[in-house]
């Protein structure tokens, strides 16, 4: 079966041909698809019905189907619990903000990055979604809310450049002015350091904004938190990011988890301002979510403060962030977690 939803213009183009339809027919179905945001065939009115049947028979369309959802009291943050056409659950959230609607979306169906303070991970990675199914969520939720999404956040469930090929489609489609046309610079990438695809990230010269999952200042405190420092060191980490800098003009941001006698020393923070000292870099601090299996301690508000304050007094640019939905596990992996009994 033909996974339509993923494909480029191009490529639909090349599709319709084949189907012995003219040209302009794959114009029109993205429309439909990308711009419209149509869930079935029929609603496509200006195609044929012999063309509608067609592709009906060859490209299902696999959405997303949403199973839950809860609202924030406090902020009107939305977390959405999403299943896929073969029933695995993926989650994803909508925050509301001045400047407007984001969205966090997931790249996989949970995360083989073993990450200790996040949920996601705990039952490892069970496949990658497609393009079509990153697409998804944001279309699911931008007619769900009636809103307008302006900005995205590839930063759920799962490593994006763990499933490179299907984001660099994604970011493509999702920015591609026959669609939402999302600007390139207001879509988020995370990643918790996969040097040699940053590094490739670098070289499509996107427009997107880099987000690295730093979460300590050194190798030795970095690999207790995060497997993945065991393969990359962070003198290479800076290195791509210093790389990637140099190729997009894109400042690059770290996200930060305070985990309380951990990572939020004064000598931590006199650390990191060493570590990311000529990058131009801001630092998101993030008191760590309690994740059951981690056993790591969330630090006090006057703590966090503190060690931003020691990061900005060394002119490193830190924000704590603000935290939305707290009261309906909008943390990444959480809601998964729950739904299926952890």
């Amino acid at each position: 079966m033909t996974d339509i939803r993923s494909m480029s213009m191009e490529e639909l183009e090349e599709l319709v041909l084949f189907m012995g339809e003219k040209k302009f027919r794959a114009k029109q179905i993205y429309k439909w698809l990308h711009k419209e945001l149509a869930d079935d065939y029929e609603a496509m009115s200006d195609l044929s019905k012999n063309l509608r049947g067609e592709l009906l028979k060859s490209c299902p369309l696999y959405g997303v189907r949403e199973i839950k959802r809860l609202s924030s009291a406090k902020d009107g943050t939305v977390k959405y619990l999403f299943a896929l056409h073969d029933d695995n659950v993926i989650e994803s959230v909508l925050m509301r903000y001045k400047h407007g609607n984001s969205v966090c979306i997931s790249s996989q169906v949970g995360c083989n990055m073993g990450c200790r303070f996040c949920a996601s991970t705990v039952d490892g990675c069970v496949r990658s979604l497609t393009a079509s199914e990153m697409l998804a969520q944001v279309y699911a939720i931008q007619k769900d809310c009636g809103e307008r999404v302006s900005n995205v956040v590839v930063m759920g469930s799962g490593e994006p450049l763990d499933n490179y090929e299907a984001l660099l489609r994604f970011i493509r489609m999702i920015s591609d002015e026959n669609g939402l046309n999302i600007s390139q610079r207001n879509l988020t990438v995370s990643t918790c350091g996969l040097v040699p695809k940053i590094r490739e990230l670098a070289d499509e010269k996107l427009q997107i904004t880099l987000a690295i999952s730093l979460h300590a200042p050194n190798d030795e405190k970095r690999r207790e938190l995060m497997p993945v420092a065991k393969v990359y060191s962070l003198d290479e980490l800076m290195e791509a990011c210093r790389y990637y800098f140099d190729r997009t003009g894109r400042r690059v941001t770290f996200e930060y988890a305070l985990v309380a006698g951990s990572n939020d020393s004064d000598e931590d923070a006199s650390q990191l301002t060493a570590l990311l000292k000529g990058l131009g870099a801001h630092v998101n601090l993030i008191p760590v979510n309690p994740v059951t299996e981690s056993g790591l301690k969330r630090p006090g508000i006057k703590s966090c403060e503190h060690f931003r304050d020691m990061l900005l007094k060394h002119h490193v640019n830190a924000t704590i962030r603000r935290e939305l939905g707290s009261d309906v596990n909008a943390a990444c992996g959480q809601l998964r977690r729950s739904h299926l009994g952890g």
